[in-house]
């Protein structure tokens, strides 16, 4: 049985832990999406240093976790205060373990504490299935600012039963993407 699970605040102090967890998570299970290719990567984890996740970690306009196991970590994720899911990356070896929808379900409560409506973002091939698993709809694709071909993603926070965006149509009237 997997020890629980602490999502928390992250703190810069947890800059190089968080580190670890997105390049690892990047290399060993996005490779979906890099095939390896050296500038893709180059470009998508240039940023990823602990003094940069540090700042965003710092950053007013961010709301960041960790996920903890065993004093561990084992996951990050970033949300923007404009409703921006920038990050939500887990260690290969807590893949389907509950991190990452311990982390997603936390910063959508966050979302909904702090009046955000909708939830928005680039979502790569690999996670795809994951975050249309927890009610995430896709709109269409986008190129990331790395380079990266992703799914744009969104999702209405506090939706109703009935709602068009729990129906899994591409494009929601009462709340356009």
């Amino acid at each position: 049985m997997n020890s629980p699970i602490l999502v928390r605040p992250a703190a810069p102090q947890d800059a190089a832990a968080a580190c670890l967890v997105l390049r690892r998570s990047i290399l060993e299970l996005c490779v979906r999406d890099h095939q390896h290719d050296p500038a893709l990567l180059e470009n998508w984890l240039g940023n990823k240093e602990p003094a940069t996740v540090a700042a965003w970690f710092s950053s007013s306009a961010n709301y960041c976790v960790v996920a903890e196991r065993d004093g561990q970590v084992v996951g990050v994720s970033l949300m923007t205060l404009a409703g921006k899911l920038s990050l939500c990356y887990v260690l290969p070896e807590a893949l389907h373990s509950g991190v990452g929808k311990a982390m997603l379900s936390h910063l959508e409560a966050k979302a909904r504490e702090l009046g955000i409506g909708i939830i928005r973002m680039h979502c790569t091939a690999s996670a795809l299935d994951f975050f249309t698993r927890h009610g995430y709809i896709a709109a269409g694709r986008e190129k990331a600012c790395f380079g990266l071909d992703t799914d744009f993603l969104w999702k209405k926070l506090n939706a109703v039963e009935g709602d068009c965006s729990k129906a899994g149509q591409r494009f929601c009237p009462c709340s356009p993407p």
